[in-house]
């Protein structure tokens, strides 16, 4: 019956089906019933009109409808009318569907009025009021707790308020029975956890007797919504393990022993061990390694990477790195090279710009087996590219790249190679169990020892003079400083006129010959910017006036000054990233956030956590909060995350619990034949091809 098509419902028909279809997004019955309310009001709870103040939000009042008049013209055009009580008079005002309020309401008569209140030359109002005959109120008898849904002015100028959705709501629920909507949880978990019916779960959510009601019901669908996801995510892992085919690396060999013992340049953290152990679990089992590598910037993921590529090549494997971009693919080879250079294993650089006799040289060795280790950028995934026996993928800032370019590298094996994918932007803890559930996890929350904190401070434009002395200081110093310009999306050419003026400015600050200055934008070619990006690098120029295009990647570990301009701009995880630009010597580092004078509150907000903290798990926990999980850069945009009533930022601990039992029931029944685990394996069975589950690639 769920599946019926939500014309077919008695009061909907074609024309309010059609409207329901393209406002809300409404086609069947069930689509109505997962239509949860989101409020109840207490409609027997009459207030009075001078009990309204500025703190009062949502209200009911009741009493004498007086004088009605129109104001304005065509687009500008709006109803007022005042209802009067023995208290006071509120105003009442409209802009849409003026004509039918005008043939609905009656002066003189009394209503029941109920909306948000606000204020208008100092007099309280309501706009778009629900309103009724108080007769019929009384005469209609009202639950104690009446469903507010969401619609639109369009619905309501078809006569769907949110009173008449609910009208549907409970037509459609004296139509349903328990076999209509049947459980789809384990007795044992309902008892266990205390969680009231499916079925009478949604009967409460929308029509509750108490507030109790509501909380059970809703607590109930929300622990629903992580259970079967985390089940669904768990199932997708539990298959890869399975059927996956992968080589096996049996031992720790000399390689690895002698790079640990001789050139390991400092001590590994704990998070680093950690995370080596669980990637040598992994690679000795014979199944495929798919792991995501979450590391702080500057946690260290880049040393992990190069013991898990000494691991391969102890096991006759090769391997190679890819990386977004040119520049940051050089500074991997270059700094890999620099920590292999008494090693005997050959690591070579793949990039566009390779010329065409070193490629040649480049694609024989791998196809011979003579180079171990190859750093590069999409020039890998070449279909020319061909290694004898490649064994471990690694890709960095794995966001970067499509699902097709990640997957063309396991095709470059018979078995495909142990894959680690590894991102710098942190991933708040709930957003990974929901969006890379799919993958093996490793977090390094860790610095290495030595690293300094970055001191960040935010300053207004009217400091810049200042901003600008201080960043002369660091220059004498023999330090160099980035000044960043936000990419305005909607218009390259006005970002690049921002930053063609920031330029200039900075120049008046910074007049050559005394200084020089590097600049990088998206209208540059891709050569130029590396030139410039180069010049920086190398420490021929002393600043970097930049967009965000050195958001990843670039090391330089003499920089010891970040400016963020119109840092209000940016998201809170681009600052972070940001800021990772500096702070990687052994020289005390400072971010600079420069605004203007006028600043949101989110940006004030964003500004003040980034001041507070150098911890990018706290900072990615806070961007979670502020804009919500579809946001966060970086993140899988899939139906993982297409909750209806759960949060990720507020039901941490319920999704922790959904987490919980969903991984203990798979653990003693993966493929679910069990006899009390059958309403969960029904209910997915149901369900199948009417969400997309996404698994990395």
């Amino acid at each position: 019956m769920l599946d019926s098509p939500i014309e077919y419902l008695k009061g909907v028909g074609p024309l309010r089906g059609d409207m329901l279809h393209k406002e809300l997004g409404i086609f069947t019955f069930r689509d109505l019933l997962e239509h949860f309310p989101h409020r109840h009001i207490d409609k027997t709870q009459v207030n009075l009109i001078r009990d309204i103040t500025y703190q009062t939000d949502y209200i009911q009042v009741a009493g004498t409808l007086l004088n009605m008049e129109t104001v304005g013209e065509s687009r500008a055009k709006r109803l007022t009318a005042q209802l009067k009580d023995t208290s006071g008079i509120i105003e009442l005002t409209w802009f849409q569907g003026i004509n039918w309020v005008q043939k609905m309401l009656q002066p003189g008569q009394q209503y029941l009025v109920y909306g948000k209140t606000g204020f208008f030359n100092g007099k309280p109002q309501i706009t778009h009021p629900e309103i009724e005959a108080l007769s019929e109120v009384s005469a209609e008898g009202r639950t104690f707790l009446e469903p507010i849904y969401p619609t639109t002015e369009k619905l309501k100028a078809r006569g769907l308020n949110a009173r008449q959705m609910g009208k549907l709501t409970s037509a459609l629920l004296a139509q349903l029975s328990e076999k209509d909507i049947p459980e789809n949880l384990p007795e044992y978990l309902l008892e266990q956890l205390q969680l009231t019916s499916r079925y009478r779960a949604y009967c409460d959510v929308h029509f509750p007797k108490t507030t109790d009601d509501y909380y059970k019901a809703v607590n109930r669908l929300k622990f629903e919504e992580f259970f079967i996801a985390q089940l669904r995510l768990n199932l997708v892992r539990l298959e890869r393990h399975r059927n996956s085919r992968g080589v096996i690396f049996e031992k720790v060999g000399n390689l690895f022993n002698s790079f640990y013992s001789n050139y390991l340049p400092f001590e590994l953290t704990g998070a680093q061990k950690r995370v080596i152990r669980e990637i040598r679990s992994d690679t000795a089992k014979g199944h495929q390694m798919n792991r995501l590598l979450q590391g702080d910037v500057g946690s260290g993921k880049t040393i992990v990477a190069l013991l898990c590529m000494l691991l391969a090549a102890d096991n006759g494997f090769q391997s190679c790195l890819m990386a977004p971009t040119e520049i940051l693919a050089q500074q991997h080879y270059a700094g890999l090279s620099a920590l292999l250079k008494d090693m005997p294993v050959q690591l070579r650089l793949l990039t566009g710009s390779t010329k065409t006799s070193e490629r040649k040289k480049i694609l024989q060795g791998l196809q011979e087996g003579e180079i171990t280790m190859l750093a590069g950028t999409h020039a890998v995934i070449e279909d020319k590219v061909n290694f004898k026996n490649l064994g471990l993928a690694i890709v960095d800032e794995q966001h970067r790249f499509g699902v097709a370019q990640r997957a063309a590298l396991w095709k470059k094996a018979e078995i495909p190679p142990h894959v680690l994918v590894m991102t710098a932007t942190p991933i708040p803890r709930t957003l990974a169990m929901t969006a890379y559930g799919d993958l093996d996890y490793s977090v390094m929350d860790e610095l290495p020892p030595g690293r300094q904190p970055i001191t960040t401070v935010h300053r207004y434009e009217t400091y810049r003079a200042k901003v600008m002395d201080f960043v002369r200081t660091e220059i004498e110093k023999g330090r160099q400083a980035y000044i960043i310009y936000p990419l305005i999306e909607e218009s390259e050419k006005l970002s690049y006129e921002d930053l063609m003026q920031g330029y200039e400015q900075v120049k008046s600050f910074f007049p050559e010959p005394k200084y020089y200055i590097s600049m990088v934008h998206g209208r540059m070619s891709a050569e130029q910017k590396d030139v410039n990006m180069k010049r920086f690098v190398e420490g021929d120029t002393h600043i970097m006036v930049s967009t965000t295009v050195i958001e990843v990647g670039v090391n330089v570990p003499n920089a010891s000054v970040m400016i963020i301009e119109s840092a209000e701009k940016f998201g809170l995880s681009q600052l972070h990233q940001l800021r990772g630009r500096v702070g990687r010597g052994s020289e005390k580092s400072f971010c600079i956030l420069l605004t203007g004078s006028k600043v949101s509150n989110e940006g004030k907000e964003r500004i003040k956590i980034m001041c507070a903290t150098n911890d990018g798990f706290k900072i990615a926990e806070k961007d979670l909060e502020l804009r919500g999980p579809g946001d966060i850069e970086g993140t899988r945009q899939s139906g993982v995350l297409n909750f209806k009533l759960a949060s990720l930022v507020n039901d941490k601990t319920l999704l922790e619990t959904a987490k919980h039992f969903a991984e203990k029931i798979l653990e003693q029944d993966e493929d679910l034949v069990q006899h009390q685990n059958q309403p969960i394996k029904n209910y997915l069975l149901s369900q199948k091809g009417k969400t997309v589950w996404s698994r990395i690639s």
